[in-house]
């Protein structure tokens, strides 16, 4: 288990550069298009749109809070969906463990995200709002982020390699989920009657939970529904994909 544990960081790092290999400034671009667009929203709902503190929390906190897992799980995803196309060199392998790449490439995003979640402190911190025990629960949303997301990737990556459209579809509602996720607005603006609409989609309660503990200060043993279905969410989806991976593991090296 170590040993595959070390192939798996190994992996992932290597992933990581090879992402930025070629380019002047290399990885640092994981960090600078991110922190670019942070900004760029900033500007917008706050200067432009005149979006003011909310629970009176400074608004950039709210809005940083609720954009960085959102980025994760959009990068992991996406990232997860093309890794057998990406990696069909190892997939061909016979001793290579190919279900280990989907994974590779959530911890390659997760890499980037340990430094967004350490800016949110450092935002958070700047403003005078300095964590607190409650904090701590910050990792318990990490671990639920990086779960969906290789649930969900492992299903979309073992897909795409039997349906090259997989890979345009996820593009497609990570875009609409971007909008539907109350990312850049608050739920409570919509009608309380909605707001099941929305709390079905499993990210939801990743946002919401990185808002709960940077902002609203709310523990995620206080809302037991939401828990209890997202848990039972990403379950579901886990159980498929390892369905999915074994009856289709047979055909991936013959169809890439």
């Amino acid at each position: 288990m170590k040993a595959e544990n070390k192939m798996l960081l190994s992996l992932a790092k290597n992933d990581f550069k090879a992402k930025y290999a070629g380019s002047a400034l290399g990885a640092i671009w994981a960090f600078i298009n991110p922190v670019i667009t942070i900004l760029i929203y900033w500007f917008v709902f706050q200067v432009a749109f005149q979006n003011g503190p909310v629970n009176d929390m400074p608004y950039v906190i709210w809005l940083v809070s609720g954009v960085v897992p959102w980025f994760f799980i959009s990068e992991g995803w996406g990232g997860a969906t093309g890794v057998f196309i990406d990696y069909s060199y190892l997939v061909k392998k016979v001793v290579f463990k190919v279900e280990m790449l989907p994974t590779v490439r959530v911890t390659s995003a997760f890499f980037v995200h340990l430094f967004f979640v350490a800016l949110t402190f450092l935002v958070s911190s700047a403003f005078g709002y300095f964590p607190t025990l409650l904090h701590i629960q910050v990792f318990y949303y990490m671990a639920g982020a990086y779960l969906l997301a290789l649930s969900l990737g492992r299903i979309t990556a073992t897909l795409t390699v039997f349906a090259r459209d997989v890979s345009n579809f996820v593009g497609v509602l990570v875009q609409f989920g971007f909008w539907i996720t109350p990312i850049f607005w608050d739920i409570n603006a919509i009608p309380s009657g909605l707001h099941f609409i929305f709390k079905i989609n499993p990210i939801y309660y990743i946002t919401e939970g990185y808002r709960d503990t940077f902002v609203y200060g709310i523990g995620f043993w206080e809302k037991p529904a939401l828990t209890i279905y997202f848990w039972a969410f990403v379950s579901i989806l886990f159980v498929i994909g390892n369905v999915i991976f074994k009856r289709l593991r047979p055909h991936l090296a013959d169809l890439i």
